[in-house]
C-alpha cells in the first residue's frame, strides 16, 4: 500500500522541556496517560504530541482557563474538521477513522500487520494535522471553546433502563405510561422503547430495526426480564443545558463531541439524533428538582407517570436529594407515580444498595413506586460501565 508522506511536526527544542513541566502540559499529558486510552487511542497520542509543543500550549493558553481542559480543546478542533474549516483536519481524521475500521476486520497475520502499520501511519498524519490546526487555527478554536461545553455520555442508557421500565410498570398495572428523564440533556433516554437492545446471553428487547442498537452483557446467570413496554404517551426531558437535537449547530457539536476514530459511537449518535428527530421530545430548561412537579402534572391523568435517573443525582446535595424524592411524594396524593433510577451506590434516596459499599466501581439499578402515602422501593440489579454491563437480581 502506498505511504503518505509523515508531515512533521513542530519543532519542541528546549523550550519543551520548561513546557513539560508547565501546569498545563502536565494536564495534558495526564488526559493522554490516564483518561484518553479509555476514550480514544487517536486523542490519547494527540494530547500527549500537544503537551510536548511550546505552539500547542501557547495556543491553548490563549483560551479562558476554564475552556482549556483537552476534550473542550479536542471537540472543538473536531467541529472544524466536520464543518471543513480545516479540509487537512477533516482528510486525515477520516483517512486514520477508515484505517482502523480496515485493521479491526482484518484476521490474517500478514495483512494484519500491514493494516497495523497504515494505522500507525495515517495516526500520525491526524496527530501532526491536529497540533497544526491548532497552532494554525487558534482563533476559530478559542471562539468555538468559548461558546461550547463537552457534552460526553449523551446517547440513551437503552440496555440498562427499558427492562426497568417494563418492570415498574408492570408492577403498578400500567396500560401506558409518560417517561419523565432528569438530568440526560438531550432526551436520549425518552426513546428507549424504540431502540433495538441486544444483551450478552441472546435476549432482545426493543425494536430490531431500529436506528439504534444497543448492546450490554449479562453477568450471572439470573435472565433479564422480557416484559412488553406499555404505549408511551409522553416523553418530557428536564436538564439545566437541554439539547435541542433539531437544532443542526446543536446536533452538530454533538457529533464533535465524538472522537473521530470511533465510528461505532458515531453511528449510534446519529441512530439517536434520527429517533429524537422522528418523535421530539418536551424539554424543560431549569432545577432537576423544581420542575419536576410541572413535568408530572404534564403527564396524562390516564397513563403511569415513570421519572427516569441515570447518573443524574451525583451532582446534587443530599439536601436536594431529599426534596427529589419528597416531590414525588407529594405528587402520587391522586395517582401512583413510579421512579427509575440507576446511580451510584447509596446516592439514590430509599433505594435500597444491597449492603453494597459507597463507591464501590458499580451502580444500582432501583425501582420505586409511590402511591398515596406509601413506598414501595427495591434495588433489582447492579450495573458497570454505564449500562453497559448489568446483573439482574430480583425476581420478576
Amino acid at each position: 500500500m502506498t505511504r503518505l508522506a509523515r508531515v512533521p511536526r513542530p519543532s519542541a527544542g528546549t523550550a519543551s522541556a520548561t513546557s513539560k513541566n508547565s501546569k498545563l502540559a502536565q494536564t495534558y499529558r495526564r488526559f493522554a496517560e490516564v483518561d484518553a486510552p479509555k476514550i480514544s487511542p487517536l486523542y490519547e497520542r494527540i494530547a500527549r504530541a500537544m503537551s510536548e509543543s511550546p505552539e500547542a500550549l501557547h495556543a491553548i493558553e490563549t483560551a479562558p482557563t476554564r475552556k482549556r481542559n483537552p476534550l473542550l480543546i479536542l471537540a472543538a478542533l473536531h467541529h472544524l474538521a466536520l464543518t471543513n474549516q480545516s479540509p487537512t483536519l477533516a482528510t486525515t481524521y477520516k483517512a486514520a477513522t477508515t484505517s482502523t475500521t480496515t485493521a479491526a476486520s482484518t484476521s490474517p497475520a500478514a495483512s494484519t500487520a500491514a493494516a497495523s502499520a497504515d494505522v500507525a501511519a495515517y495516526g500520525d498524519l491526524a496527530v501532526d494535522a491536529a497540533v497544526r490546526t491548532l497552532v494554525g487555527m487558534t482563533d476559530a478554536v478559542v471562539a468555538v471553546v468559548g461558546q461550547r461545553k463537552v457534552r460526553p455520555n449523551v446517547l440513551g442508557n437503552h440496555a440498562v433502563l427499558y427492562p426497568a421500565i417494563a418492570e415498574v410498570a408492570r408492577r403498578a398495572g400500567a396500560g401506558a405510561i409518560g417517561l419523565i428523564d432528569v438530568g440526560s440533556p438531550a432526551g436520549f433516554n425518552l426513546n428507549v422503547e424504540r431502540a433495538g437492545i441486544n444483551y450478552g446471553n441472546g435476549q432482545t428487547l426493543g425494536d430490531p430495526s431500529s436506528p439504534v442498537q444497543a448492546s450490554a452483557s449479562v453477568v450471572g446467570d439470573r435472565p433479564i426480564p422480557t416484559y412488553a413496554m406499555p404505549e408511551v404517551v409522553a416523553r418530557i426531558g428536564i436538564d439545566l443545558q437541554p439539547i435541542d437535537t433539531r437544532d443542526a449547530d446543536e446536533a452538530q457539536w454533538l457529533r464533535a463531541c465524538v472522537p473521530p476514530d470511533q465510528p461505532e459511537l458515531i453511528t449510534r449518535l446519529e441512530g439517536e439524533l434520527e429517533l429524537a428527530a422522528s418523535a421530539p421530545p418536551i424539554l424543560m430548561q431549569g432545577d432537576k428538582v423544581d420542575l419536576l412537579p410541572e413535568a408530572l402534572a404534564r403527564v396524562p391523568a390516564d397513563a403511569l407517570p415513570v421519572v427516569t435517573t441515570t447518573w443524574a443525582l451525583s451532582d446534587l446535595p443530599l439536601e436536594s436529594r431529599l426534596r427529589f424524592l419528597q416531590c414525588l411524594d407529594a405528587a402520587a396524593t391522586n395517582r401512583p407515580i413510579a421512579w427509575v433510577s440507576v446511580e451510584g451506590v447509596g446516592v439514590a434516596p430509599a433505594i435500597p444498595t444491597f449492603g453494597d459499599r459507597p463507591a464501590s466501581g458499580h451502580s444500582i439499578i432501583g425501582l420505586a413506586v409511590f402511591n398515596h402515602s406509601t413506598l414501595q422501593a427495591e434495588g433489582v440489579g447492579r450495573c458497570w460501565l454505564r449500562g453497559q454491563m448489568l446483573a439482574w437480581l430480583a425476581d420478576s
